[in-house]
Formats: C-alpha cells, structure tokens, sequence
C-alpha cells in the first residue's frame, strides 16, 4: 500500500530526508520550499515526486506530513495549518531542534483531532542545502520522536515504520527531557564556543600573534562556533529557559574554579582535572560504535605523517583508490593537545574506519594514526 508523504522544506535535512525514505519503493513524496530553484533541484535529483505550489497544497493528501523548516518558521506554519485541510489520519512531524515551542505551537491541531508527533533527527552536515542531501545522512544517528501524552501507540509505531528507511536510532522521549538534555549537550556548548571565540577576538589586538596559536586545539575545540548564526539564533530563543538554568549552573561552576584558583591547593587542582578526564574518557565514541550523539562533528583521523615532498598526494591516493570520500583535509601547525599533524575528515564513521584499516596497511603510517 503506498504511502504518500510530505516534505515542506527541502534543504539539507528534507532532502536527506525525501532520499531516505524513498528508499521504500511504496512511498511517494510531495515536496514544497520557498525556493522553487531548491524544488525544482529536489525533483530533478529524485528526492521528491512531485513539486506542490503551497505548503498548504503539499498537504492536502499527504498521511505523514514533514515540516523541515528552522524551528521559528515551523512554529509559524503550524498555526497557519489549523486552516489548512488534511486527510482523515494524517501523522504530521518536523525536524527542528527544539521541542517544546513547536509541540505548543501545535495544540490547536491536536484540537483538531490531528496528531502531531515532533521530531528531531540528531544529524548533520558540514555542509546545507539540498546539492548536500544525501540519504545516508540520519544512518547510527538518534532520530528523537515525542508525541503528546495521549498520541495514540499506534500512531507512533506508524511513524517509526514509515522512518525505518532512514536507519536512524529512534527514540521517544517528552519534548521538555529532549530540550534539557539537547540544551546541556548541544545548544549550551555552542554558546560556550562562541563566547571562547568571541574572548579571543578581543584580546587578539594585544597579542596578534595569538590568532596562529589557535590553529591547532583551541580551533578544534570551538569548531561548532563556525555553525549558521540564523540557526543558532532560533534555537537559542526558542530554548531560552533551559539555557538561561545552564548558565546559571556554569556561572557556578566558574565561581568554584576561581575559588580553587585562589586556593591555589595543587591537590584540589589535580582532582579537578582528573574527575574530568575520568568521566570523559567514559564517554560513548563513535570510533568504538556509539550512535552519533547531539552535537554534529565530523569523524576524524589525525595522522602524524613523515616529512617528505608528496606524501600528502599518497595518502589521498591511497584513500580515493579506495573509494573512500574525505571531507576535509588540513595540516595542524600548532601542536599543542592535538595528535598528528595531518587531519582528515569524513563523513560517516563507517568511512573513517576503513580510512584507518586501508591506511594502517601502509608502512609509513601504521604507527602514526591516531
């Protein structure tokens, strides 16, 4: 039986999305974005079947309706939708990164009688747009669903069915659990990032020389400050209160650095240092087949390389012979806290192991992958 599905905005993650799932030959998908350039791009490449001329249209014979648009924007569509006529049945969902202000947003559909399951697909890419879709995207990543309290269990499995094809993990929690626990380990850190980043750029005119020496850890460490400033912008409004508890509780935590600072006791220091590293170093990884968590990163292989004219070409060559696609490669200057000097990247963490097993074969790099 066919299954006819929605998808209202078609970047990187509706189009990953419409890719996914139409991997199940009795899915049809109907596509709608702002852009017609991007719905037209989206036809062409087989992501959609049919390109609507509304969202409102898109709709109208869908079972399971997708809204793939920045948090702000879906809000803003799913009280225009409770004008909107759909089929008896229908299961709508989105994939925004927070929860709450869309689930609200919804409460006049689910008046309706409509259910309105959220979701969110902890993916992503280091690069946007729908040329960037790909329908390996939401593979070993968790795929976060959370229903009202009374959403029906079948309507549920329904939708986790219907997403099979995307070989996401998913998960069903309450919209309020999803955006605390997305708050601590993703939209908190992104602001910390910014903030590191923001501190540098300051202090740069009195040391310019500073800015070289971030090439190396510190880069790599505020790597998520480089994400989109629009999209970070609604998910930080639309998730203010759960971020304003975690700054509350790091604004404590600086005050009790500052008082071991002061103390300046070796061993009150060494602790908090190895409580850290301890609790770290047990963190799931994805090197060891943990499911992609919160945060997006590229999987990394830093490789410490001999010095010698081409060996760059040679691992590169080694790789695309391979057919291993990279990325994202560069050479780390600055060294400190960071292993190897050359630093690839993939995009899946099925490619960086094999990365590793093909490039571990060759001699000059065996014991240099890190």
């Amino acid at each position: 039986m066919k299954r006819k599905v929605a998808i209202i905005g078609l970047g990187l993650i509706g189009g990953s999305l419409g890719l996914a799932l139409k991997r199940n030959p009795d899915i049809t998908v109907t596509g709608f974005d702002q852009s017609y350039k991007t719905a037209d791009e989206a036809y062409r490449r087989g992501i959609i079947d049919t390109i609507a001329p509304s969202a409102e249209s898109a709709c109208e014979k869908a079972d399971f309706v997708f809204f793939a648009t920045p948090v702000n924007t879906t809000v803003a569509l799913l009280k225009e939708a409770v004008h909107w006529n759909f089929q008896s049945g229908v299961i709508i969902t989105d994939t925004g990164s927070t929860k709450f202000p869309i689930m609200q947003a919804a409460e006049s559909l689910v008046e309706r009688g409509i259910d309105v399951i959220g979701g969110h697909p902890m993916a992503g890419s280091h690069k946007s747009g729908v040329s960037a879709a790909k329908a390996h995207l939401f593979e070993n990543a968790y795929y976060i669903l959370t229903p009202k309290d009374n959403t029906a269990f079948d309507k549920i499995e329904s939708l986790k069915s219907l997403l099979a094809p995307t070989k996401g993990k998913v998960v069903v929690l309450e919209a309020v659990q999803h955006d605390r626990m997305t708050a601590i380990v993703s939209h908190f850190p992104h602001i910390v990032a910014s903030s590191m980043v923001g501190l540098l750029a300051k202090q740069e005119a009195g040391q310019p020389f500073v800015k070289n020496l971030a090439a190396g850890g510190f880069r790599d460490l505020t790597r998520i400050a480089s994400a989109d400033p629009i999209m970070w912008r609604d998910i930080t409004i639309q998730n203010r209160d759960e971020l304003i508890r975690q700054l509350d509780g790091w604004m404590q935590e600086m005050e009790n650095v500052r008082s071991m600072l002061n103390s300046n006791e070796p061993e009150k220091i060494f602790h908090f240092f190895a409580e850290a590293k301890e609790y770290r170093d047990h963190l799931p990884s994805t090197t060891e087949g943990a499911v992609q968590g919160a945060l997006y990163m590229p999987f990394d292989l830093h490789i410490d390389v001999p010095d010698h004219p081409g060996v760059i070409s040679e691992i590169t060559k080694i790789l695309a012979d391979e057919r291993i696609s990279l990325t994202n490669i560069r050479i780390v200057e600055t060294r400190t806290d960071v292993y190897g000097i050359l630093v690839i990247s993939f995009q899946t963490a099925e490619d960086r192991k094999r990365a590793r097993q093909v490039l571990s074969k060759a001699t000059d790099y065996s014991m240099h992958i890190i």
